[in-house]
């Protein structure tokens, strides 16, 4: 005859506590699993538009720096004086591009073509070395400006 030495409840105890530990691990992977995680990606934010800047595309141009102390320029009645090329960049396939010009001594900007340089007076279409205004942008041109001649 087989004798147990075993209690029964010795064995009832260790099956509640397997099956306790059983529970809480699937408990705890389940919460685990089901969170978000703490390197979610947060809200998509819009990128800011890029501004260029006039004073180093000037540089790149080949403006000369203004002198802080120099004499305002008297305004000249000639509307051809009053504005200087001073760089071009053409598109020599697309038809754009833009221009460097100063207007009435100030300092040098970039206008796209198409873009209003004075009033009355839009960039209508640039050459290697020449800009060309006129009062629209299909009309005819009423003044060409060309790049000085370096010494």
């Amino acid at each position: 005859m087989v004798t147990n030495s075993y209690s029964k409840w010795g064995v009832r105890l260790g099956t509640l506590v397997l099956w306790a530990v059983a529970g809480a691990s699937v408990v705890f992977w389940g919460l685990r699993l089901s969170a978000p995680s703490a390197s979610a990606v947060g809200p998509a934010v819009a990128p800011v538009p890029v501004v260029p800047d006039a004073q180093a595309l000037a540089r790149l141009l080949g403006a000369q720096p203004s002198v802080p102390g120099a004499a305002p320029v008297a305004p000249v009645a000639s509307a051809a004086s009053r504005f200087t090329l001073i760089g071009v960049l053409s598109g020599r396939s697309s038809g754009g591009g833009a221009a460097l010009i100063a207007v009435d001594g100030k300092p040098a900007k970039p206008f796209r073509v198409g873009a209003v340089v004075d009033e009355g007076l839009v960039l209508q279409a640039l050459g290697p070395r020449q800009a060309q205004l006129g009062g629209q942008m299909g009309g005819p041109a009423t003044l060409t400006l060309d790049m000085p001649l370096k010494n």
